[in-house]
């Protein structure tokens, strides 16, 4: 064989042998099983699913070893969950209201933090009242991925007409609510129930809940709530959603058949999406005693503590909570991120309609405390509602109510 004859040959053998080499190469590629991590939570708008799926896929690019199931929990996600968690069949990763952290972490179903957290994760970035809705006794159960916070909404157009400053007290409120009357315009729409209320009704040093215990027919809570009762009996200057045929507190805002109301994030792009031409502005909270106060609303991502993927699912939440997944959930404004940087990044700190709610998160008051809040909430607002509507006294209202939620409660004891 000649030398060129010998040489083509060699050189087609070696690259059969360079082909068969990558074949086998990605025939192992493909047989490692990758991790599984399931992820449960509830539904959103299109736009949000999208902006999940776009995180999550993200997160599969950076981890491709880990791949994630995500299941929506479409109705009951609660009762749903604890099920399945019970049952031992629970996701690895799932969303938790800060309203039920406390319940569910005491039962150990949830896994502590701790020991997966580095200091790269940065933990002193997230917002400090968000962050402990989600600890207990120096440990951390979950990390929040989005909230809210309330502010005062109120439409720019009434106000210039009626000549009137955006109040920054509540006494200040009272009276502009006063002169839109006048007007024959109704100033405030009002939620009536607890998840609004909480903050004003501990604005007098009361407290609702004491010893996980109701407490809210002290005297310091309902002197502080007689005022939103008077305003709505006896100036007739705010009204709730179903007396103007609305079905919410954004839906009579976009209406305009109220000049303010005290809504959350979640008014911002249903308005700019559905009510383009309505101008309008937010400005934090008015003050109540001096006080700044407001309501925030926090999700987070917790690890199932029977979790068979412990490690992936840690990566998993790191990724989600962390400056870039966060900010790739929250691009959109559709939810609140609770690492400051983030916020500072994609400009909410400085948005004409976002600063006040981003501003209200260092001094919210978190929709928490105590494992039996909910029980709380359900027997104050049955009886709050009878007061605000006139049809029996305050005192005498929230005293039946206290009385009947730690009947309930002792059961639980």
């Amino acid at each position: 064989m000649n030398y060129k004859k010998w040489l083509m040959t060699f050189s087609i053998l070696l690259v059969v042998a360079i082909t068969a080499l990558v074949g086998c190469s990605n025939e192992l590629k493909s047989s490692v099983k990758k991790t599984e991590v399931v992820l449960a939570g509830w539904g959103g708008n299109p736009e949000e699913m999208r902006l999940l799926k776009q995180t999550i896929a993200e997160f599969e690019k950076k981890h491709p070893e880990i791949s994630v199931k995500h299941e929506v929990i479409t109705d009951q996600y609660m009762d749903i969950l604890k099920t399945r968690l019970i049952g031992g069949n629970g996701p690895d990763v799932f969303y938790l209201d800060a309203l039920e952290a406390p319940g569910l972490i005491e039962t150990g179903i949830v896994e502590n933090l701790n020991p997966y957290v580095t200091e790269k994760f940065d933990v002193e970035d997230f917002e400090t009242p968000m962050l402990k809705a989600f600890q207990k006794d120096g440990k951390t159960y979950g990390f929040p991925k989005d909230y809210s916070t309330l502010a005062l909404f109120y439409n720019e157009k009434l106000f210039k007409k009626a000549g009137v400053e955006v109040p920054t007290t509540w006494d200040e409120l009272i009276e502009v609510s006063k002169v839109f009357e006048k007007q024959g315009i109704k100033g405030l729409g009002v939620s009536p129930e607890l998840a609004r209320l909480f903050y004003i009704a501990e604005s007098n040093g009361g407290d609702v809940v004491k010893d996980n215990k109701a407490n809210f027919a002290s005297k310091e809570v309902i002197d502080a709530l007689q005022p939103i009762v008077d305003q709505y009996q006896k100036d007739k200057t705010s009204v709730q959603p179903s007396d103007v045929g609305a079905n919410s507190g954004t839906d009579m805002f976009a209406q305009e058949k109220v000049a303010m109301v005290i809504e959350g994030n979640w008014m911002i792009p249903f308005l700019d999406q559905s009510f383009p031409h309505l101008e309008y502005g937010a400005a934090e909270v008015p003050t109540v005693n001096k006080k700044r106060g407001t309501m925030a609303f926090a999700v987070g991502y917790v690890m199932n503590a029977e979790s068979k993927q412990k490690e992936a699912s840690w990566k998993l939440i790191e990724y989600l909570t962390g400056k870039k997944g966060m900010e790739i959930w929250t691009s959109k404004g559709f939810a609140l991120p609770t690492r400051k940087s983030v916020a500072d990044r994609l400009g909410y700190i400085n948005d004409e309609k976002r600063k006040a709610l981003v501003a209200g998160a260092s001094y919210a008051t978190v929709w928490q405390d105590g494992p039996y809040l909910p029980i709380i909430m359900n027997n104050f607002n049955n009886q709050f509602l009878s007061a605000f509507l006139g049809q029996s006294e305050l005192k005498e209202a929230l005293q039946k109510a206290e009385e009947q939620a730690n009947k309930e409660i002792s059961i639980y004891e």
